[in-house]
């Protein structure tokens, strides 16, 4: 008895066998396959860029080229402020031994120096106020001049600048918009696709994360090279201050110091008798 109920068992586990292995087998073959092929082969930063979107490259692209100018610009400003700190130092000793303006133009007028031109406006003001009696009058005008060119020095010297500020605030959200984009567009190939394999989704939001990871590469450098050069400014204006009080107190003291009198004339006395006379 038991070994027939067994064999009547066996008989309809292969009779349904014999009818869903059939349905199994269609729906395995309706069933997407994704292939090696149709995957990126090179998910390194290169291989990303070249799979990924149009607007993403571009948006890569411009995030080297903020970092190509960030550095190009940390290279130039600080051979620039360091000569011009350094030279700043040199002519501020060379004044302090000077005693006066005249002995300061004569070593320092002509030389490629902030504060040989600040001598020059000295000089210029001195000769046009030559008539005038006002000493605190020419000092106020002289102190207007270094001022002036105190100014005039500082943006000079600040240009260049404003693009790393510039870099630093707006590459994060260049790089952010790329990644909206590229994830965007992940999410549209998954709709197509009637799959969320990972493996079909994680390339296009890998090459996404990839503009945001550029944005902050461009932008970081940027900021921490801005914050240096706002200091090593601030300490070039520190000293441009130092020089003008410098050439200002110059001309104090010679505006201060006593001028040789023309000798006048004596009267010749007559006696009294004889005026009386």
């Amino acid at each position: 008895m038991g070994l027939r109920r067994g064999n009547r068992c066996a008989a309809i586990a292969i009779a349904l066998g014999s009818i869903w292995l059939p349905a199994f087998a269609q729906a395995a073959d309706d069933i997407p396959v994704i292939g090696t092929a149709m995957l990126p082969r090179d998910l390194s930063p290169w291989g990303m860029y070249l799979n990924a979107d149009p607007v993403v490259k571009a948006v890569l692209i411009g995030l080297l080229s903020a970092s190509i100018i960030t550095w190009t610009i940390w290279l130039a400003k600080t051979f620039e402020i360091v000569f011009a700190r350094r030279r700043l130092r040199t002519a501020l000793n060379v004044l302090a031994s000077a005693g006066s303006v005249v002995k300061s133009v004569e070593r320092l007028v002509g030389s490629n120096n902030e504060i040989g031109e600040f001598l020059a406006q000295a000089v210029t003001e001195l000769k046009l106020s030559a008539t005038s009696f006002e000493r605190d009058g020419i000092k106020e005008r002289i102190a207007s001049r270094m001022e002036r060119l105190e100014m005039r020095y500082g943006r000079r010297i600040s240009r260049g600048t404003g693009v790393l500020a510039t870099i630093g605030a707006t590459a994060p959200f260049v790089g952010l918009f790329g990644t909206v984009w590229g994830i965007m567009n992940s999410f549209i190939g998954i709709s197509k696709s009637h799959t969320t394999n990972l493996a079909v989704v994680a390339p296009g939001i890998a090459e996404a994360l990839l503009a945001t990871a550029c944005g902050l590469a461009a932008a970081i450098p940027a900021v921490v090279i801005y914050n240096v050069f706002a200091r090593s400014i601030t300490g070039y204006r520190a000293l441009l201050g130092d020089a003008a009080a410098a050439v200002v107190r110059l001309v104090g003291r010679d505006l201060e110091r006593p001028v040789a009198q023309p000798v006048m004339p004596q009267r010749r006395t007559v006696p009294l008798a004889t005026a009386a006379e």
